[in-house]
């Protein structure tokens, strides 16, 4: 049905939060989707994003295209089962991706995982923050970048080397791959090698 590549760039922390971090510039399009304020991996969030980012030497960045199979783009007739099929691909990427991530955090005692885009862990719409209860996953839930102000545009074609697809209008809704964009901040340095 798919296939993924994925390519990852470390960077110094300091410097990919001043080159590529425009809070003010990003908050509003997280304030535009219906998951601001409904979800705990989204803004606002109750922590101060700056304190929250410092004190690490290293980010990792890692691009994950996922790549539809011709079959499957010709199976999407409309729209909307375009966007059902790139949903059930990116949640099930995601799933072995955020449990890489989080390894990495357990091998890294201090280090941060940073997922690409919102939180599949509760069902679209189930999120306990709704009803202003506490996070039923507090152990695996991460922001993502852009949650945090990253431009994950820049971010890609600067440093992935990725330029960002989307579906053409009128189309099936299934573009030529789907990136995703997560994060593994780190005291470690960066020219460790030892990822």
């Amino acid at each position: 049905m798919y296939r993924t590549e994925e390519t990852a760039a470390t960077i110094p922390a300091g410097e990919y939060v001043a080159r590529y971090r425009n809070a003010e510039k990003f908050i509003v399009f997280c304030q535009a989707c219906s998951r601001y304020g409904a979800c705990w991996a989204c803004p606002p969030h109750g922590f101060d994003a700056d304190e929250y980012l410092s004190g690490y030497r290293t980010a990792l960045i890692i691009g994950t295209r996922i790549i539809p199979e011709p079959s499957a783009r010709a199976e999407c007739a409309t729209p909307e089962q375009g966007r059902q099929a790139g949903q059930r691909m990116i949640v099930e990427v995601r799933r072995t991706l955020d449990a890489r991530l989080l390894e990495l955090e357990r091998k890294y005692p201090g280090s941060r995982a940073f997922y690409a885009g919102t939180c599949h862990l509760c069902p679209e719409g189930t999120c306990a923050r709704s009803e202003d209860r506490p996070c039923r996953y507090p152990d695996r839930i991460r922001p993502s970048l852009e949650s945090l102000g990253f431009d994950i545009g820049k971010t890609a074609s600067e440093l992935l080397g990725i330029e960002l697809k989307w579906s053409e209008p009128g189309s099936s809704g299934l573009p030529e791959y789907f990136t995703l964009v997560s994060g593994f901040f780190s005291s470690r340095p960066a020219n460790d090698g030892s990822w």
